[in-house]
């Protein structure tokens, strides 16, 4: 089992710090290259660059009422979620399908039922 993890590629777990503005302010982001990875493709789907889609996710957040004290960690959380809601089929794994058609309401009303089932 972890050879599969430890021999995969050490550029994967190694950091990177991408700087972007945000309402006219400067911030910087360091994550692992793996979550860019990810960020870059869902960004992608929906005809955006990563720093434009970071900025919109900022912007829905905070909007929604959310508290965004660890940005970078909500940044990772997008990532692991995304990967998540491949495998449960819930997002196509076609990159050549956007992300922003699809009915997240329905998704979400689904993880809900789904995570119900399982604590009862």
């Amino acid at each position: 089992m972890c050879k599969l993890f430890i021999q995969a590629d050490p550029e994967l777990w190694r950091s990177a710090t991408h700087s972007l503005r945000i309402d006219g302010m400067v911030t910087s982001v360091r994550m692992e290259n793996y979550f860019w990875r990810l960020l870059e493709e869902i960004a992608q789907r929906d005809g955006m660059n990563t720093a434009q889609m970071i900025t919109r996710l900022y912007h829905e957040s905070i909007d929604a009422g959310h508290d965004l004290g660890n940005f970078t960690s909500f940044l990772r959380v997008c990532a692991l979620r995304y990967q998540a809601l491949q495998l449960s089929g819930d997002i196509p794994l076609s990159v050549d399908v956007p992300i922003g058609p699809l009915d997240a309401e329905h998704i979400l009303c689904k993880e809900t039922t789904t995570h119900a089932k399982q604590v009862h």
